[in-house]
């Protein structure tokens, strides 16, 4: 099969589990809907089961979908700019800045739009914070940008562990489902599907310049890639897109991280299209994982990041078995 017709192929396969896992996301739950139902619901019908799907679950798997999607799109791009394949979207302190804010909130007894409010605030303070100091004297590098993320992640951990200790035990479960992965509470998953088609739109007109880089610096600045601002401009846009996706349902892990290693085994690392298949695909999986965690043990929820770990952990050992170099 052409290179060409088999990118299609994969993408269409992806496409079409994307589709399946929303069919699945609005029909599962403790009051199953039929297909008939759902699409009913989708066309303006009233009645119970329409408000179930068009209030409750439409919103949630839309924002499972455009978070596994930023996270998935995140980790693609962080991996080619970094060089190193264990690049993941929260590498820079994007997530726990969010877990400050979010948290602080929570602690605060806030309405949940200020919780989304504060933790993307607190998403942007530690973007800023992270590229302000690996900046320096001039002299950035990776190296740097990875040590100083690594730092402020930690510091925010510190100041997550003194919140959680701090808190009552009313506020302390809240606290624990948001920084595990939380979906009940997305009703707003609208802005962040335009975040994610704006930042799809404005990563692929670099994406070839994204293939060169991935064959060595000196290569790329040979080629007329400036890349220098290259990077700067795709660290900020991964960053808005983890910032984002950190605010719809809080933390979920592996998904930037494994996502993109297995589009890259069936696709080969052309970004043009590991890009948008790894949008897709992440998208994919985190709607499957967060309906399966709300009906595993319905009526009891399971926080959806608990089962990307468990999905995640077992992945990544098998590709870390498989390239042992």
């Amino acid at each position: 099969m052409k290179p060409r017709t088999h990118a299609v192929s994969v993408i269409a396969a992806l496409l079409a589990a994307g589709v399946l896992a929303f069919a699945w996301a609005l029909m599962a739950g403790e009051m199953p809907i039929g297909p008939g139902e759902v699409l009913a619901a989708l066309a303006g019908d009233d009645g119970m089961a329409a408000g179930i799907v068009r209030e409750l679950r439409l919103p949630r798997a839309v924002a499972t979908f455009v978070c596994g999607g930023l996270l998935a799109m995140a980790g693609a791009v962080m991996q080619v700019l970094l060089r190193n394949p264990l690049a993941d979207p929260y590498i820079l302190g994007i997530s726990g800045g969010a877990a400050v804010g979010a948290l602080v909130a929570i602690l605060l007894g806030a309405a949940s739009l200020w919780v989304d409010a504060l933790a993307f605030a607190g998403a942007l303070t530690a973007m800023l914070l992270v590229f302000g100091l690996a900046h320096g004297d001039g002299s950035w590098t990776q190296t740097r940008l990875l040590l100083t993320g690594v730092i402020v992640a930690a510091g925010c951990g510190a100041a997550v562990t003194l919140m959680l200790a701090l808190a009552s035990d009313v506020r302390v479960q809240s606290m624990l489902f948001w920084l595990m992965g939380d979906a009940s509470g997305a009703a707003r998953p609208w802005p962040g599907l335009a975040v994610l088609v704006l930042g799809l739109l404005a990563v692929m007109p670099f994406a070839r310049d994204l293939n060169v880089l991935a064959r060595g610096e000196l290569n790329a600045r040979a080629l007329g890639v400036e890349v220098r601002r290259l990077r700067m401009g795709l660290y900020v846009l991964a960053s808005l897109l983890t910032a984002t996706a950190v605010t719809l349902i809080g933390s979920v892990g592996f998904v930037g991280l494994i996502v993109p290693h297995l589009v890259r085994l069936a696709l080969g690392n052309d970004q043009r299209t590991l890009i948008p298949a790894a949008a897709l695909a992440g998208g994919a999986l985190l709607t499957v994982a967060d309906t399966a965690a709300r009906t595993v043990i319905a009526p009891q929820q399971l926080p959806v990041g608990v089962l990307t770990a468990l999905i995640g952990v077992p992945v990544f050992l098998f590709l870390l078995a498989r390239h042992r170099r």
